[in-house]
């Protein structure tokens, strides 16, 4: 389990160098005591920025030329009081981050890690229903990153995912969540089942979906509170964790492709299940 231990982890001095084009910094202090993450979406930067400032230890930005999400991330930084260094201008490190899902422009922020939490503390009820995710499985960064940014859209409550067999939180998750990441708590755990039981005693209701099934997500009751089960993107829902689900539904297909990829039918479940509530 990883340790909480946010902006007190490491002690960080900054020496300010002016430059036309940037404002530069070099960090230094105690050794990091979490794992970081080259962010190369402004859109990620920004939102680390705007939650968690304190983690956010190194920005390069090149401004001359920089797009508006750029001049942002700039212009929050020097809120913060955390000036950038120029980009690297390794060639061989810019063309690696666009083969690895980033920006070719060799902007980029040095981000530590977010701190997961438990499911006991995942699963809070208000007076308004709510909607939970659970992520069995599910192998394909580009995917878990497409869903934490729809559950970030749609205002769903925190999303668990499985520790094993499943994709990691890289840099490149963080980037395609564009964000999304930083408004919605994560736990991570080794046993999917037992977080269902946790569920259950905090008052949510467990919702499978499987395209084999022949109940519309249109039908199911939306005044519920839900925690919605995706599956890997091959195999779908495991036998264990289907069977413990209290209702299964899909979407139901009207033309002639039977079956969606989960990232794309995460979000038409979403958007059912959500439809009609107010932020």
């Amino acid at each position: 389990m990883r340790r909480n231990l946010g902006a007190a982890g490491a002690a960080l001095a900054g020496q300010l160098v002016n430059s036309p084009d940037s404002i530069a910094v070099r960090t230094s202090g105690n050794a990091r005591l979490m794992a970081t993450h080259s962010l190369r979406n402004p859109h990620s930067i920004l939102a680390a920025l705007q939650h968690r400032p304190a983690d956010v230890l190194e920005l390069r930005i090149n401004l001359k030329g920089a797009s508006d999400p750029w001049l942002a991330v700039a212009a929050l930084a020097r809120e913060h009081q955390k000036p950038v260094h120029l980009p690297l201008t390794d060639p061989t490190r810019i063309a690696r981050s666009a083969v690895d899902g980033g920006r070719a422009t060799g902007n980029e922020a040095t981000v530590r890690e977010i701190a997961t939490v438990t499911p006991k503390s995942l699963f809070q009820k208000t007076d308004q229903p709510g909607l939970w995710l659970a992520l069995d499985h599910i192998q394909d960064p580009h995917n878990v990153g497409a869903i934490l940014r729809t559950a970030a859209f749609f205002g769903v409550r925190g999303v668990v995912m499985t520790r094993d067999q499943s994709a990691p939180l890289t840099s490149i998750v963080y980037d395609i969540a564009s964000g999304g990441i930083e408004a919605t708590p994560i736990a991570i755990v080794p046993n999917m089942v037992q977080v269902f039981e946790i569920a259950k005693e905090a008052g949510l209701w467990i919702l499978g979906t499987s395209e084999h099934e022949s109940r519309s997500v249109s039908q199911v009751d939306h005044n519920r509170d839900w925690l919605l089960v995706l599956g890997n993107e091959e195999k779908g829902l495991r036998r264990l964790v289907s069977e413990r689900c209290d209702e299964l539904c899909q979407i139901p297909p009207l033309g002639e492709v039977k079956s969606l990829n989960v990232s794309v039918a995460s979000g038409v479940l979403m958007a059912v299940l959500t439809a009609g509530r107010s932020a």
